[in-house]
């Protein structure tokens, strides 16, 4: 039953401690938050920010906060490994292009939703005949009600729906 090298006391260095060629202490900062089974990922922090500057990073934070910390470096790092300009930001701007992509879409089905049960709504309503009775009794009356029709077909059309995804233009991020 073998676990870790550092619980045993056989020492194995941490992912960190093997990829700068050092000797790995006890009291390691980097040990706890960079196993040796996961080398990528101080790999790419170390790429990123400088093996001195998360060890710096690391001793200033409470120890309560360190893992945190580690996992929010290692995902900028990656984001700027894969993304090297924009890094994290790009990332962000391009999920909230696909919110606002989305939100349109839900804007135009919600519309369309409106649209539909107007129309089953003035479609039940002529079929109705104590409606029929209603229309033709008062020219008056009938003549409100076309206008509500009318009002309300325009209110509702589909060409209200705006798509922010083309008046926004092109974007200074894409995806």
């Amino acid at each position: 039953m073998k676990e870790s090298g550092r619980k045993q006391g056989a020492l194995s260095p941490c992912a960190a401690c093997k990829l700068l060629r050092r000797r790995c202490a006890l009291d390691c900062v980097f040990a706890p938050y960079f196993p040796a089974d996961e080398p990528h990922k101080f790999s790419c922090v170390h790429k990123v920010f400088g093996a001195s500057n998360v060890n710096k990073m690391l001793q200033e934070l409470p120890e309560h906060q360190r893992s945190d910390a580690v996992s929010s470096m290692v995902y900028e790092a990656n984001a700027r490994v894969r993304d090297p300009v924009y890094g994290c930001v790009g990332a962000i701007s391009c999920l909230q292009q696909q919110v606002d992509v989305l939100q349109t879409q839900l804007a135009q089905a919600q519309a369309e939703v409106v649209h539909m049960r107007m129309r089953q709504f003035s479609s039940t309503r002529d079929d109705n005949p104590a409606s029929a009775s209603m229309n033709s009794a008062s020219p008056s009356t009938s003549r409100q009600q076309f206008m509500t029709n009318s009002q309300t077909k325009s209110l509702f059309s589909m060409d209200m729906v705006v798509d922010h995804a083309n008046n926004m233009g092109e974007s200074l991020w894409s995806c």
